[in-house]
């Protein structure tokens, strides 16, 4: 499988964890979250999660207000607690 936006896949042979990292950066705020074949079941289940977690957080940061340039607290904690629950 190879990574997609925003999206890393890690299958190191040498490393306890393979699955997909999520990393999204902007203005100023980055959220990154690991999500691991182990807890999701496989490769694929652990990338649904993660595209589904991305559009999520995409959608929540792309349409929320800034406040000089850079994300309101109120949407980092939205964002963190979305990606919490997942």
């Amino acid at each position: 499988m190879k990574s997609r936006k925003n999206l890393t896949r890690f299958t190191y042979e040498t490393t306890a964890f393979e699955g997909w990292r999520l990393c999204i950066s902007r203005a100023g705020t980055t959220f990154t979250k690991y999500f691991s074949d182990k807890n999701y079941g496989g490769p694929r289940k652990s990338l649904a999660v993660a595209e589904k977690a991305r559009s999520d957080l995409v959608e929540l940061v792309d349409n929320s207000r800034r406040i000089n340039g850079k994300l309101s607290k109120s949407t980092v904690n939205k964002g963190i607690k979305l990606l919490k629950d997942r």
